[in-house]
Formats: structure tokens, C-alpha cells, sequence
């Protein structure tokens, strides 16, 4: 009887086994198909300001703000966007990116825009996978309204310069990342770069003698402005060569001359950025006699290019302003450039759309101007 017990015990201890053993197996290959699944969605990023980021869930819904907006919409459109400041909608700002997607007019707001800080019940209210900044707010700031909103926020800039930046490149690529756009990010910094190339290989070999000078007047920054808001070491002048009077300056970025400054300089071509047209010509109906001192108001050198600073760099119209300065300055190495053509690629590549005659019916577009009848 003793024996019979033990027997029946033993095959029941048995069977009790493999039950378990099946069941932890089936318990356990669950798990690793969840993970397996989570795993899957799951993107890893290390922002541009050194933060890890994980974002766990598949990203079907963005906010983009400041800075962060424009490089959006070159690498995906509107796709996925459900939140954007007030100040991204307007199309009367000449912004390209704002041209090329008038959709951004129905797309839910998040704030009204720098300097104004967003509106965290809104962003709370657009539901977001997560949020990408540029330039806009600090560290400690987007720590706080990350914690607030329980919204995971990725940084991102533009870098420093106008264009062909190492920092912009980065943005592009972390964003590509974000919304499964990676080739389209990487296709975006290769033709930027290709323009690049262009551009230096077309004036690498221009003597020094041969160079006009130049000084790039009425550039924005903070506001419109008039001839005396220039640049020094501008990006768009120092990539072709450009002889800028203002670099006797020693400064870098945005610059406020004396007017006397530029009588002194007397270069050979003048290039008035468009957005601060109408002050230059106010300035000009007052004072002509200070203009007409100019050589290149006297030789007939005086020249207007689309404004390419608006809410941060747009870098596309940049880009097209190059080949309209290279052109301008450099005739013969430029002779093959037709800068319309070549403005309606980079629009086109960057944003989907051929954007000139828009951005010149705005503002007056790659002309020669003369300040006695104004633009």
C-alpha cells in the first residue's frame, strides 16, 4: 500500500512539473513578446542639449516650437503635427515654410510664440507622443514644463549660422529619427552640402584683386532695420569669398554701424536686405545727398535680396540668396546660374513647392534698385 502511495505521489509530483514548466514557459514567452513588441517602438535619443530621451510609444503626434518648426516641416511636412504657436501661422511674415504649408492655419495652438513661453493646458490639451523645442526656453525651463505637462521634450537648434550649420545638421537628423524620416533627414543635409560644394568650388579660385567689395545693409534682427544694420562674417558672404567691408569690424553675427561707417567704406556694391527696404527708402527721401555720396549708389551697384531672416534663419531663402550674391559679385563664374531657377530648386527641395515669385511679389524679389524711385 505504502509502495502504491509513493508511485502515485511520484506521477503526480510529475505531472505537477511539467504543468508548471509549461505554463512558466508560456508566462515567460509572453513577457518576451511584449517585449519584443514594446521593444519595436521604442526610440532612444540624446537631444541636442545632452538629455536622453526615451520615447516609448509609437510617435504619431508632435508639437514643434520655436526654431524647431521650420526644420520640421523640411523633413515631414505637417504629418503628425497637432500643436504650434500662434506666430507660425500667419503667412504675412514671408516665412517660406508658413507659404508652403497653409495647413499650419488649422493646426490646434500650443502659445503664441517667442518671446512668449507656451501655454502648458494646451500642450496638455494636444494630447502630444512628444514635443520638440528649438531655441526657445532654456534647460531648466523645459525641465519644469516637461514635469508639468508629463510630455517628454527633445531639443534641438539651428546652430549659429544661417546655413550649411553642423548643429542644423543634427537637428535634422534627430528629427528624421523621431518621426521615421531618417532618409528624407539625410537626403536634406546632402543636397544642402552638394549646394555648398557648388558654391565654393564656383569662387575658390577668384584672386583676391579681382573681389568688389560689398556691405549688406537693412538686415533684420530683433525688428527691421535700415542701411545701417549689417553683418559681420556673415554666412552667406563668407562661403563665397565675399570682400564684406563690415569684417573690418572684427565682429561676428549683427552689427549697428554709424552711417558715417559706410561713407568711409564706400564699396563697390551695396546688397539692401528687403525686409528693411521701405526704412531705407524713407531714410534715402530725407537724406539723399548721403546716399548719392555712395559709388555704389553713383555706379549704379545697389541691389536688393529676399530677407532670409524672419522668427530665426529661414536657411532655404539663404541658400537662394548665396547664388543671387555670387551671381551679383561674380558674373562670370555665375554666368551658368540662372538664381530664379536655382531659388525655385532649393524651395522646391526643402519644402515641396517653387516659392519665388511669391516671396518676390512680397518684397521685390533678386532686382537692381534705384533709390531715387525706391524699390
Amino acid at each position: 500500500m505504502k509502495k502504491k502511495l509513493s508511485i502515485f505521489l511520484a506521477i503526480m509530483m510529475f505531472l505537477l512539473s511539467i504543468l508548471t514548466g509549461c505554463t512558466q514557459s508560456k508566462q515567460s514567452a509572453k513577457v518576451e513578446e511584449d517585449e519584443t513588441k514594446d521593444s519595436s517602438h521604442v526610440i532612444e535619443i540624446t537631444d541636442m542639449a545632452g538629455r536622453n530621451i526615451v520615447l516609448d510609444r509609437p510617435v504619431e503626434r508632435v508639437v514643434a516650437i520655436g526654431s524647431a518648426l521650420r526644420l520640421y516641416t523640411y523633413v515631414n511636412g505637417t504629418e503628425k503635427l497637432v500643436g504650434v504657436e500662434r506666430k507660425q501661422q500667419s503667412k504675412e511674415t514671408g516665412r517660406p515654410y508658413i507659404i508652403a504649408n497653409p495647413e499650419l492655419e488649422k493646426i490646434p495652438i500650443i502659445g503664441e510664440g517667442f518671446p512668449a513661453n507656451p501655454d502648458p493646458e494646451l500642450l496638455i490639451d494636444a494630447n502630444a507622443d512628444v514635443i520638440i523645442a528649438g531655441d526657445i526656453l532654456d534647460i531648466a525651463q523645459i525641465e519644469e514644463l516637461q514635469k508639468k505637462i508629463g510630455v517628454p521634450i527633445v531639443i534641438v537648434n539651428c546652430g549659429s549660422s544661417a546655413v550649411f550649420d553642423q548643429d542644423m545638421y543634427k537637428a535634422l537628423t534627430i528629427i528624421g529619427k523621431i518621426v521615421g524620416k531618417e532618409e528624407r533627414s539625410k537626403e536634406l543635409i546632402e543636397y544642402m552640402e552638394d549646394c555648398k560644394t557648388e558654391l565654393t568650388n564656383l569662387t575658390k579660385d577668384i584672386p583676391e584683386d579681382k573681389k568688389p567689395s560689398v556691405y549688406m545693409g537693412g538686415l533684420s534682427y530683433k525688428g527691421v532695420h535700415g542701411i545701417e544694420s549689417t553683418t559681420g562674417n556673415s554666412p552667406v558672404l563668407d562661403i563665397i569669398g565675399a570682400k564684406n567691408v563690415a569684417d573690418e569690424i572684427g565682429k561676428s553675427g549683427s552689427i549697428m554701424i554709424d552711417k558715417e561707417q559706410l561713407i568711409e567704406w564706400d564699396p563697390d556694391i551695396l546688397i539692401i536686405d528687403e525686409n528693411g527696404m521701405n526704412i531705407v527708402n524713407e531714410d534715402y527721401n530725407k537724406n539723399p545727398d548721403y546716399y548719392n555720396e555712395l559709388s555704389a549708389v553713383k555706379n549704379d551697384k545697389v541691389y536688393g535680396q529676399l530677407p532670409y531672416v524672419s522668427y530665426y534663419n529661414n536657411i532655404e531663402t539663404a541658400m537662394a540668396d548665396i547664388y543671387f550674391l555670387g551671381k551679383t559679385l561674380y558674373p562670370n563664374e555665375f554666368k551658368d546660374i540662372d538664381v530664379i531657377e536655382k531659388a525655385d530648386e532649393i524651395y522646391t527641395f526643402m519644402l515641396g513647392k517653387p516659392l519665388y515669385n511669391i516671396m518676390a511679389e512680397k518684397y521685390g524679389g533678386y532686382i537692381k534698385i534705384n533709390l531715387k524711385e525706391g524699390l
